[in-house]
């Protein structure tokens, strides 16, 4: 028994040895090393930039009350069609008690006034017609008492209006009924009924009752960085890509670029603005989330490589050309200066050293037999 366990141990280290000289004698062989070959093909090479931002109606106007008072009423909502003039709430009038007393007070002195006003028309017109007092005198007391009489219902409606927030006069008019003051879409009504409101004045800016904007206009807002901004301009071309509508692309116009940059978690970012061109089949909403992409550069029919296959030395760049490949597993490149010129990230445009249909090296591969394949 001890016999077979002393040969069974000589076995294992001369297997370890071996296996050891083995490993050692193959990573002491030179490393023969594969690439990819690629042709120079002729394509089109963009460089573009992209913005992140939102799409956003032109305008947004804030419908406010003329007057303050509670909201009695809420006639639409969010999502509602309406068209300038529609009423949107109705507001009930909360008078102040000083302005209150102040136009009853006015009421009461027009009484007066034209109850002792009209005691002196009826006399002075019974005087001429007595013939006691000439026509000039009676037109005076005519008008006298008319001015009365509009001054007495000046009070009264001043009256109405303060305590109701309407007069017979102005129903139609009235400032208790909030209406559109554009056709568009309401995006947002922050009021329900109940709620206090005021007008807006120089002190403080009044109380939304609804945020109404035309959504047949609309542009994207987004930002730009300021390594960018300085090569784009207004009405350059481009591509919005909407994130809650992965299946569509959109036209806009770049039409403004903020002559003043902000500062972002440590970048300088620019707004820009662009003027959006959609279906009026296909619905966006105000606030969805957009990619805009710019065109900064263009060139057509001009050839390319993979910017992978190029090796650069300082301000030189080099690429592998392929001399011959008669077997897969041995390659012949000779070092080649080019001149490049714009770049996609993928592809750079060759402008010298290269012609269509030379065959470079590319990435480094580690199955020879996609070589035999490429070779075939």
């Amino acid at each position: 028994m001890k016999k077979l366990l002393r040969i069974l141990m000589f076995i294992v280290i001369g297997a370890v040895f071996i296996g050891t000289f083995v490993w050692l004698w193959n990573k002491s062989q030179p490393k023969q090393t594969f690439y990819e070959i690629v042709e120079v093909e002729e394509g089109t090479i963009e460089n573009t930039s992209v913005a992140t931002g939102e799409v956003a109606p032109r305008d947004e106007v804030l419908i406010k009350p003329q007057i303050p008072g509670i909201i009695s009423s809420v006639l639409k909502e969010a999502g509602d069609f309406v068209k300038e003039g529609d009423i949107i709430a109705t507001v009930k009038v909360v008078p102040e008690m000083i302005d209150l007393n102040s136009s009853e007070s006015r009421v009461n002195v027009a009484k007066i006034n034209l109850k002792r006003i009209e005691s002196e028309y009826e006399r002075q017109k019974m005087l001429f017609d007595k013939g006691v007092i000439a026509r000039e005198e009676m037109d005076q007391s005519e008008a006298d008492y008319k001015r009365a009489l509009e001054e007495l219902e000046n009070a009264e409606d001043n009256y109405d209006i303060i305590r109701t927030g309407m007069s017979s006069k102005t129903a139609q008019y009235s400032n208790t009924q909030i209406r559109s003051t554009i056709t568009g879409m309401i995006l947002d009504v922050p009021v329900k009924v109940g709620n206090s409101v005021i007008q807006s004045n120089t002190f403080n800016e009044g109380t939304t009752i609804a945020i109404v904007a035309d959504m047949n206009d609309l542009i994207f807002v987004g930002d730009l960085d300021e390594t960018e901004v300085g090569r784009v301009h207004t009405g350059m071309p481009i591509k919005l890509s909407v994130g809650a509508l992965e299946d569509y692309t959109f036209d806009a116009n770049l039409e403004y670029i903020s002559p003043k940059g902000k500062e972002v978690s440590g970048a300088i970012l620019f707004e820009i603005k662009a003027a959006a061109i959609i279906p009026d089949s296909i619905q966006v909403r105000a606030g969805y989330s957009a990619n805009a992409e710019i065109v900064l550069a263009r060139v057509e029919n001009t050839l390319c490589v993979p910017e992978n296959s190029i090796e650069f030395q300082g301000d030189s760049t080099f690429v592998y050309v392929l001399q011959s490949q008669e077997d897969a597993t041995k390659q012949e490149f000779d070092k080649v200066p080019i001149q490049i010129g714009l770049s996609d990230g993928i592809k750079v445009q060759v402008k010298e050293g290269l012609a269509l249909g030379d065959k470079i090296r590319g990435s480094e591969v580690f199955d020879a037999s996609t070589l035999k394949a490429q070779s075939r």
